[in-house]
């Protein structure tokens, strides 16, 4: 874990800076998460691994819910602004789609413990904290694409709720299911740049040809 650096004030006392400081206690927290579930996640892991002080981390983030606020926020941020970058409401559902899962799964494949805390959200919290979350409009924004190309005759008839969650499973288990898949076949290193991409390929191609008309 890489500690914040120290900057000198004034009358020479070191001081972390509050940015840096953060970015590094978010990075703990994230892994933390990820392995634990907010239930089960401890604040003094996150102290011991950072360096801070868990009373540091109460005044950046309040409490254990603030700081899981924080990561679930940096998390999908990344997303959410490449998603309104692409204005995908102006393109062709099928070209939109692509767009859309090619840049979830650009963000997925660079912070491969999002669909992790995801995860444990829907185990542990039953979707407390999810439906408040932006997974709700990036959820939104694929079930709008899918609808469009229903109306529009580039879609076979399907159900757009349904497919959305299905589309999510099919890009997001790899990511959830890593620890067993990589068991079989042996020497597959699943969060390697070339197997990663490979997965990008065959998902995107997958799901165009199941919501394609035949």
């Amino acid at each position: 874990m890489t500690r914040p650096k120290s900057k000198k004030i004034e009358n020479g006392k070191p001081v972390r800076d509050a940015e840096a400081t953060q970015a590094v206690i978010l990075t703990a927290a994230e892994e933390e998460f990820a392995q634990h579930g907010f239930t089960a996640a401890r604040t003094e892991a996150i102290a011991a691994k950072t360096g801070v002080a868990k009373s540091m981390i109460y005044y950046y983030f309040k409490d254990k819910e603030g700081l899981y606020w924080a990561v679930l926020k940096r998390s999908h941020a990344d997303l959410v602004q490449t998603l309104q970058k692409l204005e995908l409401e102006h393109l062709s559902p099928d070209i939109a789609l692509e767009n859309f899962l090619r840049a979830l799964l650009d963000c997925v494949s660079r912070n491969p413990k999002l669909p992790t805390i995801m995860f444990h959200e829907a185990v542990q919290n039953q979707g407390k904290y999810y439906k408040h979350s932006d997974s709700v409009s990036i959820d939104a924004a694929l079930i709008a694409i899918l609808e469009k190309g229903v109306s529009e005759g580039v879609f076979r008839q399907l159900d757009p709720f349904q497919s959305a969650i299905n589309i999510m499973g099919t890009c997001l288990f790899y990511f959830i299911g890593a620890g067993n898949i990589q068991q079989f076949p042996q020497g597959k290193r699943l969060l390697s740049k070339a197997m990663l991409e490979q997965h990008t390929q065959e998902a995107i191609a997958l799901i165009l040809a199941g919501v394609r008309q035949s």
